[in-house]
């Protein structure tokens, strides 16, 4: 099993940056994708970025240019960098991590705010 536990989440004014982190616990050497979903408000919850065991990434177009995801293997963490925050990427937003090519998990969200 995989633990995933987010933090960084807040209030920013639109234009303004953020870095969320999830630290990985567990059965992590199985672990084959992390990265991060968002849901916001009477939506789906949508792909924003991931990062495979081998570097290679994977963002939804509205994250391309703005959001990078990286990770670093020896603390089990992934980040991800948001700039240029607009008013819309407002949601909770979820690290994922897919386990043995076959278990999802997910964290427990956190909340990221953008006020115009």
């Amino acid at each position: 099993q995989v633990q995933l536990v987010e933090s960084g989440g807040g209030l920013v004014q639109a234009g303004g940056s953020l870095r969320l982190s999830c630290v990985a616990s567990g059965t992590t050497s199985r672990t084959n994708v992390i990265g991060w979903y968002r849901q916001s408000t009477g939506k789906q919850r949508e792909l924003v970025a991931t990062i495979s065991n081998s570097g290679n990434t994977n963002y939804a177009d509205s994250a391309k240019d703005r959001f990078t995801i990286t990770r670093d293997n020896a603390k089990n963490t992934v980040y991800l960098q948001m700039n240029s925050l607009k008013p819309e990427d407002t949601a909770v937003y979820y690290c994922y991590a897919r386990h043995a090519f076959i278990y999802d998990y997910w964290g427990q969200g956190t909340q990221v705010t953008v006020s115009s």
